[in-house]
């Protein structure tokens, strides 16, 4: 009897799992329906439980898991390697399998509802009217040159200043500030309830590679506050962009743009060019390495001197593990509506250009 509940219960969580890949199928019905709606009262509502409390929530659960997690493999281990009939290993079998389903099921329901649909909808390029088209290798040498008069003009204004990056509760701050302002000019990027903190497990995330990442479980968003300061700002706005609702990287990449070059904070506008131009500049090597060393040569020293640091910050924590985390997060990348996998945060150079086109800034 009690297998038979177990299984119906796996069944139907199992046919909630087709509904909701059903659903997420059609991009406008997910754009009106979900994303537009449903999804803002559950982001709003996830941010009023966790945003208070001062640390990072999901990062003790995951913590939790990952313990709960090596717990489970050292017992299933032991399991194996002591003698059992074989008429009880197919009775265990099938429960563990019951188990199994019945879990990867509730997991997926969970983070597609809390967040994943958003992976589906039509996204920022269809709310903005942007024409999304194949760009030519001129398009990108024109981008190129934009960001870099922003680097370095920015870069100038901070030394001139003799400005220091934000801490963390400034950084903070400057963010919601940000989004305050570009929410003027586009409400449906409205921020409310800030839910931004510093990572736990930052150190490990120098190993991992990470910057940031947000929590769809608990809505909060986590940054690497232990990486160079000047990449923080616009770090923290492309994890807020995935807060309200923008799952796709390349456009949490460009909803970030949006908002840091809309502060008035300068250190947000020299942290977001810096780091689009570092997408901008490897794409244009691709087609044309000489024209991207052009680019590059044109830094002021000051710029150069943060690249290397930034650069240096990276080989320090070189890894032999970094590259299979990466491969992990490139298939789920391209399992959510990603084709390029890692390389999906460099498509924010589409955006950029077509953005520039229509509206004749950057």
């Amino acid at each position: 009897m009690k297998f038979t509940r177990r299984a119906s219960i796996a069944i139907i969580l199992v046919i909630l799992c087709i509904i909701v890949h059903f659903y997420s199928g059609h991009a406008a019905r997910v754009e009106q329906g979900y994303s537009t709606h449903l999804y803002k009262y559950i982001s709003i509502s996830l941010r009023l439980l966790f945003g208070w409390i001062p640390f990072s929530v999901g990062d003790i659960l995951y913590g939790a898991l990952f313990i709960w997690l090596i717990f489970k493999v050292v017992r299933f281990s032991k399991k194996v390697f002591r003698r059992r009939t074989m008429a009880s290993f197919k009775e265990q079998s099938g429960r563990k399998l019951l188990r199994a389903i019945t879990l990867l099921s509730i997991l997926y329901l969970v983070f597609n509802v809390l967040w994943g649909i958003n992976y589906n909808r039509k996204g920022i390029a269809s709310q903005l009217g942007l024409k999304m088209e194949k760009y030519s290798q001129d398009d990108l040498k024109m981008l190129n040159g934009l960001l870099v008069a922003k680097i370095n003009s920015s870069k100038a204004v901070l030394i001139r200043q003799q400005r220091n990056y934000p801490n963390n509760d400034s950084l903070i701050a400057e963010v919601k500030n940000a989004y305050d302002q570009l929410a003027q000019q586009y409400p449906y990027l409205v921020y409310e309830h800030v839910s931004l903190k510093p990572s736990i497990w930052g150190w490990l995330g120098n190993y991992a590679g990470f910057s940031g990442y947000y929590n769809p479980f608990t809505g909060e968003a986590q940054l690497n506050t232990t990486m160079p300061r000047f990449l923080l700002p616009y770090t923290a706005c492309h994890e807020v962009a995935h807060q309200i609702g923008y799952a796709k990287e390349m456009e949490a990449n460009f909803v970030g743009y949006l908002a840091a070059s809309t502060s008035t904070d300068t250190s947000f506008h020299y942290s977001v060019y810096l780091d689009l131009f570092n997408y901008a500049n490897r794409n244009l090597y691709f087609t044309d390495s000489a024209a991207a060393g052009m680019y590059r040569k044109q830094l002021s020293p000051a710029v150069v001197a943060d690249i290397k640091e930034w650069i240096a910050f990276s080989r320090k924590y070189r890894n032999p593990i970094e590259p299979f985390i990466r491969w992990g997060y490139g298939v789920f990348l391209r399992s959510n509506q990603q084709p390029q996998g890692i390389l999906s945060y460099d498509e924010v150079t589409g955006f950029l250009i077509a953005y520039y086109k229509k509206f004749g800034r950057i």
